[in-house]
């Protein structure tokens, strides 16, 4: 996945804030695995490797930095675990996951068919949508075969 960290920087700085050497770290992290939706351990592992230094707290503050400036998504795979995927524009929330019951498998699906269902609500029910999140439970191709 490529991605400018010139446009992160740039939120960063529009709020005050700077990328540090760390946050940056974390960043390019997240970056680097966009389909593995890291958990805050996960990173912190990862980001360790370089910069040993690191502390858990720097990890769990910096994402929730990024988190509270919409540079990452936190979502919930009812593992225990929150996890973490960069938010690659702010007009795309239309992907979902399959999640693989037998191997833990993560899967995107970019497609979206409830446009015209969150049409219909907003009309119906005067109600503004500005997301939504479905996760698809099942197999995946390799554990169907087994």
């Amino acid at each position: 996945m490529q991605l400018d960290i010139e446009k992160y920087k740039m939120i960063l700085r529009k709020k005050g804030y700077k990328l540090t050497d760390q946050r940056k770290a974390i960043l390019n992290t997240i970056i680097e695995h966009s389909h593995e939706h890291l958990s805050s351990e996960e990173v912190f592992n990862l980001v360790s490797l370089d910069y040993p230094e690191i502390g858990i707290a720097t990890i769990y503050r910096t994402l929730q930095l990024f988190e509270s400036l919409n540079i990452v998504v936190k979502v919930n795979f009812n593992d225990g675990f929150s996890r973490y995927e960069i938010k690659e524009n702010n007009n795309d929330h239309h992907h979902h996951h399959l999640i693989c019951l037998s191997c833990g498998k993560i899967l995107e699906v970019e497609l979206d068919l409830l446009e015209s269902l969150e049409n219909t609500i907003e009309v119906q029910e005067d109600f503004s949508i500005v997301d939504h999140n479905v996760k698809f439970y099942g197999y995946c191709s390799s554990c169907k075969k087994s």
